[in-house]
């Protein structure tokens, strides 16, 4: 079996309580797909700047997996749902 490794790069961008991650997946034919996450604290919560990284960027992973879910039921031609399991 082949084994295959794709990369993510994260990016993460602070200003004031605002906290904005990317994440950029690159596969070794060039292929790129990005994910995007924010995060906001809120001003009656203690400031802990790694807990606004860490949603921005778990939202960001989230943004990136929808998006190759997407191709995938895109290159499937059906438009469904995307199988949990092995097809």
């Amino acid at each position: 079996m082949e084994a295959k490794e794709w990369t993510v790069r994260i990016s993460l961008a602070e200003e004031g309580d605002d906290t904005s991650a990317r994440a950029v997946l690159t596969i070794p034919d060039g292929t790129r797909v990005e994910g995007a996450g924010h995060a906001r604290r809120n001003p009656a919560d203690p400031s802990m700047p790694e807990v606004g990284d860490e949603l921005a960027v778990a939202r960001a992973l989230a943004d990136l997996a929808g998006r190759l879910s997407s191709d995938a039921r895109h290159e499937l031609g059906d438009g469904g749902p995307v199988p949990t399991r092995s097809w």
